[in-house]
């Protein structure tokens, strides 16, 4: 790895102190922290074939314009490579209810970023009754199309003084719902801090808590979905 950035156009001109594997990875990704001339970068090397770099790129470029991301700095497609500036913060398992309040007003932001894209298809194969109960509750309220992050894991989020997002490789239109679903699934959130979550996030908008757990279900079928197909 520290031989391809060494001669990468970004790092010509640069010394590259050391470059750290790190410990925790994705499915889809190689990351390291490089440290150049007193500056720490992530590096990705981008694994999966199968995702739009050049949206996801596009994407994390307008979510860091209005601060809830690092700011990408190279997207080279001929390398497989993504270097973006490296985050400090800490990832939260729990959250109280100023971060609630914070990760909503964040979650805003991001739906509020323009995109001109198709929403995405939902699919699941295991269309078990609960599932298909989830559809229909869901097709009987309005469409609340918005750009989503779809990925609000733990890892994905970084605490400091401000949150930001990381990993946009699966953004795209969706449900504002489903990323509500998702950090509610992921943080296993209480009844209590769920209604905190819509408060902060809705405000003075009505909200429904049928969609919200409608699309938990699938959420949750999604994922498990997902880490089969991956880990076979």
């Amino acid at each position: 790895m520290i031989n391809l950035l060494q001669q990468h156009d970004f790092f010509i001109d640069k010394t590259i102190d050391s470059c750290i594997c790190l410990e925790q990875q994705g499915y889809c990704n190689e990351n390291y922290v490089i440290v150049s001339e007193g500056k720490k970068y992530i590096a990705r090397k981008l694994i999966r074939e199968d995702i739009d770099r050049k949206f996801e790129y596009s994407i994390q470029k307008a979510a860091y314009r209005i601060c809830i991301a690092a700011e990408p700095l190279i997207l080279d497609e001929k390398n497989n490579l993504m270097i973006a500036e490296f985050l400090e913060g800490k990832h939260k398992r729990k959250l109280n209810t100023e971060d609630l309040k914070n990760l909503a007003h964040v979650l805003r932001k991001l739906h509020s970023i323009e995109c001109n894209k198709m929403p995405i298809d939902i699919e699941i194969k295991n269309q078990t009754d609960e599932v298909v109960n989830a559809f229909q509750t869901i097709t009987s309220y309005p469409e609340e199309h918005v750009l989503c992050h779809n990925d609000l894991n733990p890892q994905n989020i970084f605490f400091s003084d401000e949150i930001k997002f990381i990993d946009f490789e699966y953004a795209g239109v969706n449900d504002r719902y489903f990323d509500l679903a998702c950090v509610c699934v992921e943080f296993k959130l209480k009844s209590i801090e769920e209604q905190y979550l819509l408060e902060y996030y809705f405000q003075t908008e009505k909200r429904n808590e049928d969609k919200l757990r409608a699309y938990k279900i699938l959420y949750k079928e999604l994922v498990q979905e997902w880490f089969l197909n991956n880990n076979s």
